[in-house]
Order: C-alpha cells, then sequence, then structure tokens
C-alpha cells in the first residue's frame, strides 16, 4: 500500500488512527481495533496507505486484501498476512516459531502438507493467534500493525480467525486496521462475528467529500485556473467519491478539456466513463486482446500471475506483455508479476463485464491451468465452484479432492461448498451415496441437523458400502445427540443394527445403541436395558475394542446404579490397556469417538479412583491440544479435571478449570452439552465454596434448570439445581426438585448417591417438616452406599443419618463417617464430616482439625462455621 495521492477531509480519521498508534507504541503498549467503512471508492485504500506510511517507522506492518472472487479460498487473507513474514525465516525457526502448533497451524498458511487428523476449526485458529503472539514477541522493539483492506471480501475462515484474535489484542501490541464496504459486510453471516465489539475497538465511518474538499482534488490535478463551476460539477457528477472524482480528473487530462464553465457540461459523460458500462466500453477501445486479457486477469481475482493470464487468454509470453502495458497505461490494472487491478470497482466491472458462458468456460479453463501448474485441487477448486454442472465425473473426485484438502487444513465450510457442488454435477448414482456420506462428516462439527439430513439420504441411497453404514449411522448417532435427540439416535441405531450382519460392526452398533440409550434423561426401561449391558458384557475380557467399548459402558451404567465398586473397576481395568484406551479407543479417535474414555474417567471419578481418572483426563487435555481440538472437545476436558479436583476437594482448582471449561465452550456456541455439564459442576463447586449468589448468577447466565436436556448432565442435574434452591432457602421448591430427581432415577436403579445426591438432600430439606419420612429416605440411602462400598458414600450417607438419630448414636455414626472420609479422596466431605463431628463431641481440636481441611479445600464458608463453632465451644468452658 503506498500513498498515491493527498488526502481530503480525513483529519479526523488520521487522528484516531495516531492515536491508536501512539497508543500501540507508547510506554504501556496497548493494541486495539480500529475498523473504517464507507462505500465503495470513498478513499478506504489510500487512508489505509496513509496510516502505513504514518506507521512505517514505528512498527512492523502486515497488509492483507480481500477479493470479490476469492472468498471461497480458505485462510486467503491470513496467507497474506503472515507467509511474506515467515518466508523470511530459516525452516528450523518457523518449526520452532510455531512449536506444538505446526502440524495443526502450518498447513492452513500453506507452509506445509497436512500431515495430522483432521484439525478442529477453533483449534486451527488458536494456532494462529499462537503464532501472530510469538512474532509480535519477537519484534520486541516494534509493535506490530496489521492492515486488512476490503475486509468485506474476506474469506470466512480469515474472518473467523480475525474474530477470535482482535477480541484478545488488549494483551498483545498488535493493532489492527480493517477497512469494509458497511453493506456488503453486513450481508455475509461471518461478519456478525467479524464486526463485534471489544473494549479495544474504534469505529470510525467514511464521508463523501464535501464541494470544497472536491474543488482542492481539483484544483490539484488540473491547477488554481480551474474555475467554481467546473469544480462543483466535478463534485455533482462524482457525488464526492475521491475515487471517482480522481478519474474524472484524469479523464479531463487525457481529453485536454479546460477546467472552466463551459467544459462541465462533458463531465457527466466522462464519469460515466469511470465506472460501469463506460468503464467496460473504455476497456473495448484497447482492443480484441487487451480485452480479453482483462477478463483473465478478473477471473483469476488476485495475486494475478502474468503467465497463468497468458494460458488463460490464450496468449503469447510477448502478446500477454503488450496488453499489460496498454491496461496498465490505461489505469487499469498495475504492478508487474503479480498484476493487480488499479480498483477493486475496475476488478468487479470488468469481471461482471463478461459474458456469462464465457465466464463460466474460463473458470473451467482457469481451473485445468492451476492444476496442470501443479497447485492441486483446492487451489483449483473455487473456479471449479463457478462451472455449470455438466454430468462431469471428473469434475466430481476433483471437488472431492478439494474437499479433502480443504478439511485436513481445518475449512470444514471450504470443504462443504466442494462437495454440494460436486452434488449439482450430478455423481456417478454409485458415488453419490458415498459423496453425501462425506459431505455429512464435513459438516458434523458445524452444524449438527446439516449432518442429519446429509448421513440420512446417504443411508437411504443403495451403493454404501457396509463399512461406511456403519460409520455412517455411527456418525448420524452422534450429529443427533449433539441435537439433543438421544431417542432418534438410539432408534437410528437400533434400526441399522438389525439390518447388519454378526461381525465388528454390529457390535460398534450395539455398543453406540446401549450409549445413546443410557445416556438420555429420562428411558421408558432402564432396568432391562441395564440387564441386556451387563449380560452382553459381563463375561467379557476386553479382546478387541468392541468388547472393550461394552465394559465401558457396561462399568459406568453399573457405577450410576450403585452396584458393588470393586466390580465396577474391575470392568473397567478389562476395558484398558496396560491402564490405557486401547489404540483405536483414545480420545481423538474417530471410529468410536470419545465418550468412551470419558466414561471410563467418570467411572473411576465416582468410584473413589480419582488419580485414574486423572491420568485419563490429563491425557485428554493433551491430546485435544496434540491435535488442535481446542473447541468443544478441550472445553469438555477442562471440565472433566474440574471434577476431578471438585471431588477430590480443591474446591478453588476446580472452580478455575470449570469456569475455563464454559470460557472455551463460549467461543464455540451456546447450549452445548458441555454448558450444561460445565455449569452444573460449577454450581455444584461453588455451593461447596459457600458462594451462594455467585452459583445462582452461572445458574442464570446459563439458564440452568427446566427445561432439562434430553442428555443426562454431568452430575444430575436436577439434584445439582435442588442442592442450590436449598442454599437459598427456598425449601418447598428444593423439595419439589429433588423429589422430582428421585422419581426420575429410582426406577432406573440409579441408586449412587455421589452422581445423584438427591436423597440426601431431600431429607435435609424435610428434616424439620417431615422428620419420619427424612430418616426413611436417609436410612434407604444408607442401604445402597453399603451396597456401592465406596468410603465417600458411605461416609456422606452416614453423615445423613447421624441427623435422625439419638445424640449418643449420632456421635457414633459421625465418627464412623469421619473414618470413612478420612479414607477417601473426598476433601471437602471429609472436612464437612469433621465440622459435624466436632460440633456433636464438643471437641475444640477437631474443629480445628476441620478449620485447617476447610481452608485448605478453599470452602470459606465451612471453614468459618468451624471457627465459629470452636469460639462458641471455647467461651462456654
Amino acid at each position: 500500500m503506498k500513498p498515491s495521492r493527498p488526502l481530503y477531509e480525513r483529519e479526523p480519521e488520521l487522528a484516531a488512527a495516531a492515536q491508536a498508534v501512539d497508543a500501540l507504541c507508547g510506554a504501556q503498549a496497548s493494541g486495539g481495533l480500529l475498523i473504517f467503512s464507507g462505500e465503495a471508492g470513498i478513499g478506504k485504500t489510500a487512508l489505509l496507505a496513509e496510516i502505513q506510511a504514518m506507521a512505517a517507522d514505528r512498527c512492523t506492518v502486515w497488509s492483507a486484501r480481500g477479493g470479490e472472487t476469492v472468498t471461497s479460498v480458505p485462510f486467503h487473507v491470513v496467507r497474506q498476512l503472515l507467509q511474506p513474514a515467515l518466508e523470511q525465516l530459516p525452516t528450523d525457526d518457523v518449526r520452532a516459531l510455531f512449536g506444538a502448533w505446526y502440524e495443526i497451524a502450518a498447513p492452513a498458511l500453506g507452509l506445509v502438507e497436512p500431515t495430522g487428523p483432521q484439525p478442529d476449526p477453533q483449534g486451527v485458529r488458536d494456532g494462529l493467534d499462537w503464532v501472530v503472539s510469538r512474532l509480535a514477541n519477537r519484534l520486541s522493539h516494534r509493535p506490530l500493525l496489521l492492515l486488512i483492506d476490503d475486509a468485506h471480501w474476506a474469506d470466512g475462515e480469515s474472518l473467523a480467525w480475525l474474530a477470535s484474535f482482535t477480541a484478545r489484542l488488549g494483551e498483545l501490541r498488535v493493532l489492527v486496521v480493517q477497512a469494509h464496504r458497511p453493506e456488503e459486510l453486513a450481508a455475509r453471516e461471518a461478519a456478525r462475528t467479524a464486526a463485534g465489539g471489544h473494549p479495544a475497538q474504534v469505529r470510525v465511518a467514511l464521508r463523501a467529500l464535501t464541494p470544497d474538499a472536491t474543488a482542492e482534488l481539483v484544483r490539484a490535478g488540473l491547477g488554481e485556473h480551474a474555475d467554481d463551476p467546473f469544480c462543483r460539477e466535478v463534485w455533482a457528477v462524482t457525488g464526492g467519491n475521491p475515487y471517482e472524482a480522481v478519474e474524472l480528473v484524469a479523464k479531463v487530462q487525457d481529453r485536454q478539456l479546460a477546467p472552466l464553465e463551459e467544459s462541465a457540461g462533458l463531465l457527466r459523460e466522462l464519469g460515466a466513463s469511470a465506472r460501469g458500462s463506460g468503464l467496460v466500453a473504455r476497456l473495448e477501445r484497447l482492443g480484441t486482446n487487451a480485452n480479453r486479457f482483462a477478463w483473465a486477469a478478473a477471473v483469476l481475482g488476485t495475486d494475478i500471475s502474468q503467465d497463468l493470464a497468458a494460458t488463460l487468454a490464450g496468449m503469447s509470453p510477448a502478446e500477454a506483455a503488450d496488453c499489460t502495458a496498454r491496461l496498465r497505461e490505461a489505469r487499469i490494472v498495475s504492478g508487474f508479476d503479480p498484476l493487480e487491478f488499479v480498483h477493486p470497482l475496475i476488478a468487479t466491472a470488468v469481471y461482471r463485464s463478461i459474458p456469462p458462458a464465457t465466464r463460466t468456460a474460463m473458470h473451467g479453463r482457469a481451473a485445468w491451468a492451476i492444476t496442470r501448474a501443479g497447485l492441486g485441487p483446492a487451489a483449483a477448486s473455487r473456479h471449479l465452484l463457478e462451472v455449470h454442472p455438466d454430468d462431469d465425473h471428473e469434475l466430481v473426485e476433483q471437488l472431492r479432492a478439494a474437499a479433502g484438502q480443504h478439511l485436513a487444513v481445518g475449512a470444514p465450510e471450504a470443504a462443504r461448498r466442494c462437495l454440494e457442488r460436486a452434488l449439482q454435477e450430478p455423481p456417478r448414482h454409485d458415488v453419490r451415496a458415498t459423496l453425501l456420506y462425506e459431505l455429512g462428516c464435513a459438516t458434523l462439527l458445524s452444524s449438527p441437523p446439516t449432518t442429519v439430513q446429509h448421513l440420512r439420504a446417504a443411508l437411504d441411497l443403495p451403493g454404501l458400502a457396509d463399512d461406511l453404514r456403519v460409520d455412517a449411522t455411527f456418525r448420524l448417532a452422534a450429529a443427533l445427540s449433539h441435537n439433543n435427540q438421544l431417542k432418534e439416535a438410539a432408534l437410528a441405531l437400533a434400526a441399522e443394527a438389525e439390518r447388519t450382519a454378526p461381525g465388528p460392526g454390529l457390535m460398534r452398533l450395539q455398543a453406540a445403541h446401549f450409549l445413546w440409550e443410557g445416556m438420555q434423561a429420562t428411558e421408558e426401561d432402564g432396568a432391562g436395558r441395564s440387564r441386556r449391558l451387563a449380560a452382553n458384557a459381563d463375561h467379557l475380557t476386553g479382546r478387541d475394542n468392541a468388547e472393550r467399548a461394552l465394559l465401558t459402558l457396561r462399568a459406568f451404567d453399573a457405577m450410576l446404579r450403585g452396584e458393588n465398586s470393586q466390580l465396577i473397576v474391575d470392568l473397567c481395568e478389562r476395558a484398558l490397556v496396560n491402564g490405557h484406551p486401547a489404540r483405536g479407543l483414545g480420545w481423538t479417535d474417530t471410529e468410536w469417538g470419545f465418550e468412551l474414555p470419558t466414561l471410563l474417567g467418570i467411572t473411576y471419578a465416582f468410584t473413589d479412583r480419582l488419580d485414574r481418572a486423572e491420568e485419563l483426563f490429563g491425557e485428554a487435555v493433551r491430546a485435544f491440544e496434540i491435535s488442535g481440538w481446542s473447541g468443544a472437545h478441550l472445553a469438555f476436558a477442562h471440565t472433566l479435571l474440574g471434577l476431578v479436583n471438585r471431588r477430590r476437594g480443591r474446591l478453588a482448582e476446580a472452580e478455575g478449570f470449570l469456569r475455563e471449561g464454559l470460557r472455551l465452550a463460549d467461543r464455540v456456541g451456546s447450549g452445548l452439552p458441555v454448558h450444561w455439564d460445565a455449569a452444573c459442576l460449577l454450581i455444584d463447586t461453588l455451593l461447596a465454596r459457600g458462594r451462594v449468589t455467585e452459583a445462582r448468577k452461572i445458574a442464570d447466565q446459563y439458564d440452568f434448570g427446566l427445561p432439562y436436556p434430553s442428555a443426562m448432565v454431568l452430575p444430575d442435574a436436577p439434584c445439582v439445581r435442588g442442592r442450590l434452591l436449598l442454599a437459598e432457602g427456598r425449601i418447598k421448591e428444593a423439595v419439589t426438585e429433588l423429589e422430582a430427581a428421585g422419581q426420575a432415577l429410582e426406577p432406573r436403579g440409579r441408586f449412587n448417591g455421589i452422581w445423584g445426591p438427591w436423597a440426601g438432600d431431600l431429607a435435609r430439606a424435610l428434616a424439620d417438616e417431615d422428620p419420619g419420612r427424612a430418616a426413611r429416605i436417609a436410612n434407604s440411602a444408607r442401604v445402597h452406599a453399603e451396597r456401592f462400598g465406596t468410603d465417600t458414600a458411605i461416609g456422606e450417607a452416614l453423615r445423613c443419618v447421624a441427623l435422625f438419630a439419638r445424640p449418643e448414636e449420632a456421635e457414633h455414626l459421625l465418627g464412623e463417617a469421619v473414618r470413612h472420609l478420612e479414607a477417601s479422596p473426598s476433601g471437602y466431605e471429609f472436612a464437612l464430616a469433621l465440622v459435624e463431628h466436632g460440633i456433636a463431641t464438643r471437641s475444640p481440636r477437631e474443629l480445628a482439625r476441620a478449620h485447617k481441611l476447610a481452608t485448605a479445600c478453599g470452602a470459606e464458608s465451612l471453614a468459618t462455621r468451624a471457627q465459629q463453632a470452636r469460639a462458641s465451644i471455647r467461651s462456654t468452658e
């Protein structure tokens, strides 16, 4: 970007830019986002060039520009920004700069071919954040200025990255200056995110020039003798648009018109030649060859290679050079190799002047030329998207290959466009079902409803191979579950299982059927499903992944039911290989999904095997980060680590993990399953810390309450909401909620009082109003806890039963609760039992011990209670 002419009436805009640059380069070095908007030709590009000149001696400046014909090219703008800087570094330095993000983000920038698993788009964005942050830190003496022109034509992937990156500019020495046309940007779905507000954002709308400024511009170009009526007519013809005014002045110079009132009548005709049909007519007057070469350049769009343009126009290099010279002289193109149009308005006019049939044919030839040049299917795909459907099976395969390349760099939307276009060709009958399957896989992360539509269509057609039918059904069930349709997921799996021959595929379907049936919040025959699952799994040894999957599901179900904990742990061990998930059942393996290792870890967490759970969930974080799965997957991994810390009684650490889980989930969307799990656990953790007001704030923020999702929540959501209502003193509402929780869990045989603590909390809620019923509920919970057999479950049950016992018996029960909970890994529950036992026995020593433990747990209210009880006992001694 080079300033080509003086700027008129842009003092406020330049002042805003100067202030932003000063802030960037000052002692505090604060970054930010400066957005200029205005109609085409209003002077946005000239303004950015002036800002670049203003900052050149103080900042490192990188720039990029969107293009009307390349909005479908993923990461086009990001590559323009970063590639020049990265290309200056040795290969080893680039690798070191990316660190663990190299395999994830480098392919998106075109620096290396993708080799790993398909990355999560959020992971790619995080990798790009990391790279830009590291690059900015390397420029320790010069902060970084990023200029993005024509952002309304930026590709969707670059817009999505800009949205996430600019939200954290306050942390970096980076200033982003963006210019766009508001109407075009508003028309694009991605614009809502890209133009979203944050504290460091400044917006400036550019206005047309006044008559006085237009007169100044005219006289700068034509001389001070240009009279007022002539200058006024220039303003009237151009509407004060700087680009059109400059072009009109140039036409006056070309025609050698005197800038006087008697020439003013010719200005309207001259102005028309600078845009639209007038510009096209001017181009045609340059000759057939120049016109055809301009068409080729317009089809190629940006970074126009003279060689490719010549090939596309069917010209020799000498002819192309001659055309380039003529187009440059006519101020239609600039530069050498690559070429660019002088202004986007010219590029648009030339492109739209190409007869539709010719334009389509030229896109087809451009795709061929790009492929022949060895640039690959992905580079050619933007041209293939413009070709009319013509039953071309080779084009279908090219688009499928391009989709695969787009997916491999984290651009599923680009892949979706290719596959949808391939469907229109149309594909052969024997390929159509497979293509629909591929399309469903491409949209799984971005649009579960669309995935459901495509996968159901694929399964309804003949021609899908048996292994793909199984995988399509498995993914269909996952998409339905993400869409809060767990019952439909289970039905789809059952229907496909009926037509599948015995073998690994059938076992995979059966395991998935058990999974999504069991994960439903309500179930017609939960007890029957549990019996069928036990019959299918209890005898298995874990010799293959299908058996390991069934053993995992059986262990999780047994944990929910509160069966003997040693049996449950034995099932878990059989589901693992040397204590870890088997190959193919890991966190990022797509054949079985991440749900199975998740269920194993949760099962360990609720059977007092927290070391095993923490090890598994730590592996999840590492696996997701290495693979670039930093969206909902990483959010869930942090939530699971929050669960482990909550169960250990490390409440402050748990709160940190859970808030991070919610933050990561918020970047992806709203109302996701992970939002429910993280919010539920965070509310429970805050209640344990005594922070009831904060717990209510989280509940309101994430709509935690009726209606609950169709999938169960970790832990049981109605139980946690009942606990919240109880802490708020809303006893009647709490009783209603907890009774409903029990009525939902008991018929399914789910008696694990740590997962679903409705019985203990309901007994406490009824203690004053109906102590007899409360005691019966507490004693029943004790029976189930002793059957389960973990120290946490037994200790918690004894602590509750003690509420309804005579004082001497209560002391004994609380002493037993302390003994069990001391042997458990549950620090917070142990502290609770110590407080209650210390109060019952009037033991200052016990209460001092409880105070110390509660403080270590981060349970401030419990620590205060212990301290106050101790002080009260001492004051009466």
